[in-house]
């Protein structure tokens, strides 16, 4: 009997629908499939038209808003009707009518999301409160790309109010993308009962929906970071202190500190801090030597998380210096090593690299080769005999090559004739054999800063290489001649040697300045001092001049009674520099006496350098 009331209804509000003189066959083909008896048509064709009673009905009056959500309402009662009555017919679903009395359950246990982004009562008090009040569509939607309910029997609610009961105030915004629901016994059921669910109490839409919708956008950003561990961070946003009065796009910037900045590390200070200090061996303390003692003492090392500086005026050795620190981390430490150079090239590099291998003492202890050789000796191939007697040798004593020998016979020559050549074939085989600590090289001449940043990033995620040098550093092409732009560079390193955990060295360009090479300052920089800011170490390294060598004095400790002149030389290949550390996170900043013989790239840290007080 009430089915049949309902079916009185519909044919009452589908009357009222002709009215408007649209669909007309349509409407009168439900009606005869109606009074035929034949439902289960009626109620596919009653749905189509009421999708394009929808689509056409652009200003709706409340009598058509009431028509529609009357008509809406009677066929799903019809619906539920029918399938009782199929239920009724079929034997072996005698209990099925029983069983409809049972909730509609949403299975969430193969949800793609964590137990922690799940919330399905939330969705379901959402999509009552819209199945009560439909016209909320209008202002509480979701777009396709937003919209992630965990099940797809709530999803298929959603689509059926944004083209079913909201229609009407849904924008086309809101459906694009979508497809239709799936109208279904159990579809009905389920509205029936978020409906139910949403009238329990008295809910703020808004509110509702603002939760949801910070839901929605942590499980967007959970299943587009495929790192687990991601993946955990944004989960755990779900359980911050003060989620609850966080906004959707103080959500977002919480995903962004997860995603972007997760690399940074995060702890808690006063953790295990016991065995921190008990167990001494920290980043604090672990650089690996550099292969001056005082510097080392002074900097506590080469240090992974830190940049460190090294300013030199033009042509006085920041290539060679920067060769000579490598050649330590790659020999003596054994560890990878990345130069970066903007100045020399690969050959002039390598040709720099060997005479340091060659003459380096520290060296030689690990090759096994004692011997001496200009970098100009080596670049014109030019080597001594054993016997001076037995071969023939220039004015300084050099093997010849003989007019129409070719440089194969020449090296099998002096393989015979030569010790010292033999000696260095040896060495150059040893570093060969290095190939586990090697000393990577490329040569960026214009380059941006983006580009530094991805080289590094790439040989430290290829080759793990957790030391690097770059030689020398200058603001990148897209801003020459901008000397503040140096500090953008510097920030850059740093960040990356903070995030990345490695070193990196470089070097600076110091002015010609009359200032005296014990007194230089930050001042003395070529470039802006606005640099210092970011620098966690920072050296200024100049010649002192022959004429000026009696004014100064070296001690063998900083504070000492005995102190030693500086010795004159003729050979203008030896020199002396005085290193002023002008920046040193790690305490003190001396001032540093070296001696170097750029013939044979060897650098000598001596002592504590001053000027002479000649009141004394």
């Amino acid at each position: 009997m009430e089915k049949e009331e309902n079916i009185k209804k519909i044919l009452q509000l589908l009357d009222k629908m002709k009215k408007e003189g649209k669909n007309i066959e349509l409407i009168d083909e439900i009606k005869a499939l109606l009074e035929e008896g034949n439902l289960q048509i009626a109620l596919q064709k009653l749905q189509i038209l009421q999708s394009y009673t929808n689509d056409e009905q652009e200003n709706n009056t409340e009598e058509n808003d009431e028509v529609n959500a009357d008509l809406i309402s009677n066929i799903e009662i019809i619906n539920d009707d029918e399938d009782d009555y199929e239920d009724e017919e079929n034997e072996d679903n005698s209990n099925s009518k029983k069983q409809k009395e049972k909730p509609v359950e949403i299975d969430d246990s193969q949800s793609i999301y964590p137990k922690g982004l799940l919330n399905t009562n939330l969705e379901k008090i959402y999509l009552g409160l819209l199945l009560n009040n439909p016209k909320a569509i209008s202002a509480y939607y979701f777009l396709y790309e937003d919209c992630l309910f965990s099940n797809d029997k709530l999803l298929d609610i959603y689509k059926s109010i944004i083209f079913t009961e909201g229609a009407n105030y849904a924008s086309e915004n809101a459906k694009l993308y979508f497809n239709f629901s799936r109208a279904t016994k159990e579809t009905n059921r389920l509205k029936y009962e978020l409906r139910t669910l949403a009238k329990a109490k008295k809910y703020d839409i808004e509110q509702i929906y603002v939760e949801l919708k910070k839901l929605f956008v942590l499980r967007k950003h959970y299943i587009k970071n495929p790192i687990k561990e991601t993946q955990e961070k944004i989960a755990e946003i779900k359980n911050y202190a003060l989620y609850s009065q966080m906004s959707v796009e103080e959500i977002e910037s919480a995903i962004n500190q997860v995603t972007v900045t997760g690399k940074f590390k995060k702890s808690i200070l006063n953790k295990n801090v016991t065995d921190f200090l008990l167990a001494g061996d920290n980043v604090l303390t672990s650089g690996i030597p550099l292969p001056f003692k005082i510097l080392t003492r002074v900097f506590k090392g080469m240090r992974r998380g830190e940049t460190m500086a090294f300013a030199m005026p033009s042509n006085s050795g920041k290539s060679r210096f920067t060769i000579n620190l490598a050649c330590q981390v790659a020999f003596v430490e054994k560890k990878k090593v990345l130069i970066i150079s903007n100045e020399m090239s690969e050959e002039k590099m390598k040709l720099c690299l060997i005479t340091t291998i060659l003459n380096n003492p520290i060296l030689q202890e690990k090759h096994g080769q004692i011997l001496s050789k200009t970098e100009g000796e080596l670049l014109e191939f030019k080597f001594r005999p054993d016997n001076k007697s037995k071969v023939e040798t220039d004015e300084d004593g050099f093997i010849m090559q003989k007019e129409g020998e070719t440089r194969k016979e020449f090296i099998k020559r002096l393989s015979k004739e030569s010790s010292e050549f033999k000696k260095t074939v040896a060495v150059t085989e040893w570093v060969n054999k290095e190939i586990n600590n090697s000393i990577y090289f490329i040569n960026i001449t214009d380059h941006t800063n983006d580009e530094l940043r991805k080289v590094i990033a790439n040989y430290y995620y290829k080759e793990k290489i957790e030391y690097m040098f770059y030689d020398t550093m200058k603001t990148d092409t897209e801003n020459i001649g901008n000397s503040e732009e140096i500090k953008k560079t510097a920030t850059i390193l740093s960040n990356l040697a903070q995030n990345l955990n490695i070193f990196i060295g470089y070097t600076l360009q110091l002015a010609e300045t009359q200032t005296l090479p014990v007194n230089l300052t930050i001042n003395d920089l070529s470039v802006s001092r606005t640099v210092k800011e970011v620098l966690d170490t920072l050296c200024l390294l100049k010649q002192i001049s022959n004429k000026t060598l009696k004014d100064y004095e070296y001690s063998l400790e900083e504070v000492d009674t005995k102190f030693y002149p500086l010795k004159e030389y003729k050979d203008p290949d030896e020199r002396y520099y005085a290193c002023v550390v002008d920046k040193n996170r790690a305490g003190s900043k001396p001032k540093v006496l070296f001696s170097l013989n750029l013939a044979y790239n060897r650098w000598t840290e001596l002592g504590y350098l001053r000027l002479k007080n000649f009141n004394e």
